[in-house]
């Protein structure tokens, strides 16, 4: 009787974490699902905080440079500027990971929070010809159109 006592409390811990675990889905999707269709979610350490459209920007100052590959005028908003719209300039450290990536390229690229402040570095979203946005910058490791990510459609931000 003991064993089968035993038996039935590890059934019903697994059922009722099994039960945790499946709410936290459903809300994960819940709230997923209520991102308008075009908009770029942005998650900090893992929770969706907020999400924009390329509209969205309109209201923030556009910059430009001059892209050493090819002379062409690169033109859009800082990222920094995107990011601070969103998260509290006190919850980003020098070290904070920033993913941008694109799921249908499949392509992201991670820069920190001292480099997309950074003015010098213009890490910025520029308008694509089809209306979606693509990171840009003058980093060495982001300077030339092979390592742009085009199709943003994610933004993560985490602690370091």
């Amino acid at each position: 009787m003991t064993k089968g006592r035993i038996i039935l409390i590890i059934g019903i811990i697994i059922l009722i974490g099994g039960l945790v675990i499946g709410i936290d889905l459903l809300r994960r999707r819940a709230q997923e699902s209520s991102i308008p269709p075009g908009s770029v979610p942005i998650y900090v350490d893992g929770k969706l905080v907020a999400a924009f459209t390329p509209d969205d920007l309109e209201q923030l100052e556009k910059v430009s440079f001059v892209d050493a590959e090819e002379g062409k005028t690169q033109e859009g908003w800082m990222l920094r500027d995107v990011l601070l719209l969103h998260i509290a300039k006190a919850d980003l450290s020098s070290e904070t990971r920033i993913t941008v990536s694109s799921s249908s390229r499949d392509k992201s690229v991670q820069v920190t929070w001292a480099e997309v402040r950074d003015a010098d570095n213009m890490v910025m979203f520029d308008l694509a010809n089809k209306g979606t946005l693509k990171l840009v910058s003058k980093l060495e490791r982001l300077d030339v159109r092979d390592e742009w990510v085009q199709d943003v459609d994610k933004i993560e931000v985490n602690a370091p």
